[in-house]
């Protein structure tokens, strides 16, 4: 445990204690016969595979992963379990999606961002939800589960350790999520797009954004994404760069974040420029379609979508984000030259017109070399072997 320590700090422990907690359940269910585990027997291969159960969330990128598998299980006439949390954003998701045959959200909480008591508390939470998921596991007789990531996944990602289900994986980003490192060892599969995976694939992006992709030729319209929630630094570079961009004649849709719309709308009046303001949108693809550029977080699923479009970007990569892996997410298209990385403090006005003033095909058309269409095939092949 001081070994833990000394290496990884307060989140050293957390490795400690988890690592401990699995190694532990995984040692006993190799010793004792499954019969002491398992209540329950599946009698015919045939209804094996009637339920399937994802799990995992808390934010978007987490979320529209799911969305994407979901919807391609209830379309192979699958009854999908979806185990989630209160908190975060599942339930505006899927309480009520009809995809879904049931929907659990179980009382859990992150361990990211908390002192050592937070951290202790979060866990042995965790692990009394843990109970709970083994229990759902049981009552739809699941034998597969895919893990999203996310605290949200937490407690069914445990439970199917516990409980000798076959478990799989998806990581998004280029930086594997405490979670999932903690249960790569004991899942079947982990799915990704960069080299922490197992099962190396293209970003499973909705393929709408594939229908709706072109190569830009010209930059004559930008959009700021700063997300549902909003970033206030990019709201503030936006505003501040505006009167350039109507001077040359660009137009600007802007993704305030539903909190700051009136108050950015307002501010655009104030200085006489028309522009896009809005919060969220369930069609954020249409928006994107009519941009030539974007300026935004670099978060997997943003990234991967812009991709398929064909959209090149400066990225501002959201600087607290673990490991600082929204820029890692990024870089291989900072690589190729098809896009910018830039931290949010160092954004100026002449980046982004030198960006826009020295803009190239190319680097549209490099985005969509880096994605295919159809990559949730892959995995649900990979899962139904």
């Amino acid at each position: 445990m001081v070994i833990f320590f000394l290496q990884y700090g307060q989140n050293g422990i957390l490795y400690f204690l988890v690592s401990g907690f699995c190694s532990a359940l995984y040692i006993f269910l190799v010793l004792y016969p499954k019969k002491l585990i398992l209540s329950n027997k599946i009698k015919k291969r045939e209804n094996m595979y009637k339920y399937i159960a994802i799990s995992g969330g808390g934010t978007g990128g987490h979320l529209s992963i799911a969305k994407i598998i979901i919807d391609k299980f209830y379309g192979l006439n699958f009854k999908v379990i979806y185990i989630g949390s209160t908190k975060g954003a599942d339930k505006t998701w899927f309480e009520n999606y009809e995809n879904i045959e049931k929907a659990y959200f179980l009382p859990t909480t992150g361990v990211v961002d908390k002192n050592i008591f937070g951290k202790m508390k979060a866990m042995v939470n965790i692990l009394k939800q843990t109970s709970k998921a083994i229990n759902i596991l049981k009552t739809h007789n699941i034998s597969k589960v895919i893990s999203v990531g996310g605290f949200s996944a937490a407690p069914a990602s445990f439970a199917t350790i516990v409980s000798r289900k076959q478990l799989f994986i998806h990581e998004q980003n280029s930086v594997m999520g405490m979670l999932n490192r903690l249960c790569k060892p004991f899942a079947k599969e982990v799915f990704g797009s960069y080299d922490n995976a197992t099962y190396k694939i293209d970003y499973p992006v909705n393929q709408i954004y594939f229908k709706l992709q072109r190569k830009r030729k010209y930059i004559k319209h930008i959009i700021f994404l700063g997300g549902s929630q909003g970033s206030v630094a990019i709201n503030n570079f936006a505003l501040k760069v505006a009167p350039i961009l109507h001077k040359n004649d660009i137009k600007i849709s802007h993704q305030t974040g539903e909190k700051h719309t009136e108050n950015i709308k307002q501010s655009y009046e104030n200085i006489g420029i028309k522009v896009d303001c809005f919060g969220f949108t369930d069609k954020l693809f249409d928006k994107l379609e009519k941009s030539d550029m974007a300026v935004c977080r670099a978060g997997a699923g943003t990234v991967w979508e812009l991709c398929a479009m064909g959209l090149p970007a400066i990225f501002l990569p959201y600087p607290y984000a673990a490991s600082n892996h929204q820029w890692s997410n990024a870089k291989f298209l900072k690589d190729i030259k098809a896009c910018e990385i830039v931290d949010e403090k160092n954004i100026t006005q002449d980046i982004l017109m030198k960006f826009i003033t020295n803009f190239k095909q190319k680097q549209s058309t490099l985005m969509t070399q880096q994605i295919s269409p159809n990559q949730t095939d892959k995995i649900i092949k990979s899962i139904l072997v």
